[in-house]
């Protein structure tokens, strides 16, 4: 058994790149500036048109400003490891690391719960919606989004970080919290970081059960008139299919780190525990810059303006 008083960690999760390293170099760089790219363009689209300046178009933006903090947690440490022979990151920066992914994960789950909200609000409450979502009410529902997960992996990677650790390889090509743990020595106190997994967890789930009664609701209205399902057609199927794909991918990857074999080859491995860092950044600004009316004008104005 290794001690970690090294204070860093070897990722392993790069063994199987070795032979094709110039072309995944490549691919992931291009990769990465395509998610900068349409994420950059939508915020930056929505903060200077005024008339994107909406609740349901602020927090897209919020989306987007979160997938830009989730991949530049990870792809730049990626590239870099790529064109090195040494696969090591700092104790420190795993950590940081870690508490990136996991914030960026569930910062996303909330921005999508109160983005519920706001639709709940807009189509099953529309005479109340203008009077109830203020500018305050707005930057709360923001906060809220955001300083949640923030305060509750803040804690979570305190927690780990008290641990003694008795080995310093990681099994994958990235930092996440549930594998900084598992390197814990035998006799060392896991029983705080089960209790906080599961706190996360409850929180999560009431975070999915809300999702759920907002569009039991917001269906049982678009039922009665063809004006709402048309809202809920251009507003609520985007979001709707983000949530779906989010569910699926949380609890894959969930089951995955907790209970999948390591005998599966190390590239699927990675390509599972990586696949919320490759889908959703691109997903969002592109399910939403084609669905949501408003942003898909404003972006033909502006290829029409330029085709001049």
């Amino acid at each position: 058994i290794e001690t970690s008083n090294e204070r860093s960690f070897i990722l392993s999760g790069f063994n199987e790149t070795m032979n094709f390293t110039v072309p995944l170099f490549s691919v992931t760089l291009l990769y990465y500036c395509v998610i900068l790219f349409f994420n950059i363009s939508l915020v930056l689209l929505i903060v200077l048109d005024e008339s994107l300046h909406e609740p349901m178009y602020i927090f897209l933006s919020s989306l987007c400003i979160n997938a830009l903090y989730g991949t530049t947690g990870f792809y730049p440490k990626f590239l870099s490891d790529l064109l090195s022979s040494s696969h090591r990151i700092s104790y420190e920066g795993c950590l940081l690391q870690a508490f990136i992914m996991y914030s960026f994960v569930c910062c996303n789950l909330s921005i999508l719960t109160v983005m519920a909200f706001d639709r709940y609000m807009a189509i099953c409450r529309p005479l109340h919606y203008y009077s109830f979502m203020t500018k305050r009410r707005l930057s709360q529902l923001v906060c809220f989004s955001w300083l949640t997960p923030f305060c509750i992996f803040a804690i979570n990677v305190v927690l780990t970080a008290r641990l003694k650790l008795c080995g310093i390889k990681i099994q994958r090509a990235l930092c996440l919290n549930w594998l900084i743990v598992k390197l814990a020595c035998p006799e060392a106190d896991t029983f705080s970081n089960n209790v906080s997994a599961y706190v996360i967890l409850v929180v999560y789930l009431s975070h999915w059960l809300f999702i759920i009664w907002t569009y039991i609701y917001i269906i049982k209205t678009c039922v009665r008139s063809r004006e709402d399902r048309v809202k809920f057609t251009q507003t609520c199927v985007p979001h709707l299919t983000s949530v779906i794909i989010n569910f699926t991918v949380m609890v894959f990857d969930s089951m995955y780190l907790r209970f999948v074999s390591r005998d599966l080859p190390q590239s699927l491995q990675n390509f599972i525990t990586l696949e919320f860092l490759i889908i959703r950044p691109v997903m969002y600004p592109l399910m939403y810059g084609f669905n949501l009316t408003k942003i898909r004008n404003r972006i033909s104005s502006l290829i029409y303006l330029k085709g001049k």
